[in-house]
């Protein structure tokens, strides 16, 4: 039966399910309704099944309507999203995902000047939570925060960041000695792999019960801190265009232990290594971060 299922008459059922009218559908594809209607009644014929509910010009998908249409639409889904994919593989498109604080508080801010300095380089950024999985081929690499936990992935840590208390001035009056902090409100992210507890171990000291906002991203304790909400422990490499601004200043430069560690690595599959767009993009990322050329 399958050989004899024209792709037309999918096509229209498709569109007459999706919009609830042949009128409508018709003029999505850019048809006659009546050709669409009979591309319909071709399909009912060829299945041996009816699909729709007709009263007048009205049409309502029937159960069987209903079932076939959960399955097409997917499918027509699936195939769209695979079109999109391979029409969009350009020579010099590269497909990023990001974690979403490096995204906002490091990457945008540079995109510009990215694009202005390698003119034939064409970005598609995505930023969430997750990992890219790199399973269904729809990003060629991802910055991800912590270390990735796919297998058989080329990982190539982006250099240490130092991470110390960050406030507004006129909180940073008050703050003279990491003791100071004790009466301050501390903003926590909680999703941070270095957070408040450890930086009080480092400077000798137990951490006070926690009563300051909490957040799940840095990109909002920052711009609590930068509102005057509290300390926030936060990367300099993330907080620097606040730092730079002066909206936000480091009480205890100087004064106290910072802490050092490795939070974002670029990650891709062994096969990507070779496409231009990710050499030129991993060639500007190292020389934005002050790194020696990243070997991938």
């Amino acid at each position: 039966m399958l050989k004899n299922l024209p792709l037309g008459a999918l096509r229209s059922f498709e569109a007459a399910g999706r919009t609830g009218s042949f009128r409508v559908a018709a003029e999505e594809l850019n048809i006659s309704a009546s050709a669409v209607s009979h591309a319909i009644r071709k399909l009912e014929h060829l299945i041996g099944a009816s699909l729709f509910e007709r009263e007048g010009r009205a049409v309502r998908l029937n159960p069987a309507g209903e079932a076939l249409f959960r399955q097409l639409s997917s499918a027509f889904d699936e195939i769209r999203h695979a079109l999109e994919m391979v029409g969009s593989r350009s020579s010099n498109l590269l497909r990023l995902h990001c974690a979403p604080s490096m995204a906002a508080q490091w990457l945008m801010p540079r995109l510009r000047r990215l694009i202005a300095e390698q003119p034939g380089l064409e970005m598609r950024l995505s930023a969430s939570t997750d990992y890219a999985r790199f399973t269904n081929d729809e990003f060629d690499a991802d910055i991800c925060y912590g270390p990735p936990r796919q297998e058989g992935l080329t990982v190539v840590p982006l250099g240490e960041e130092l991470v110390t208390p960050l406030c507004s001035p006129e909180l940073a009056a008050a703050i003279r000695s990491p003791e100071d902090l004790l009466d301050c409100e501390l903003i926590e992210s909680e999703h941070k792999r270095v957070r408040w507890n450890a930086w009080f171990d480092a400077n000798g000291m137990s951490a006070p019960t926690p009563r300051g906002s909490r957040f799940d991203r840095s990109f909002m304790a920052i711009a609590a801190a930068v509102d005057g909400l509290g300390v926030t422990l936060e990367s300099t490499r993330l907080a620097e265009r606040e730092i730079a601004s002066g909206q936000l200043v480091a009480p205890l430069a100087g004064k106290a232990e910072d802490l050092r560690y490795v939070g974002h690595y670029l990650v891709f599959p062994v096969q990507a290594r070779a496409r231009p767009p990710l050499r030129i993009f991993a060639g500007w990322l190292a020389a934005e971060l002050g790194l020696p050329t990243l070997k991938l």
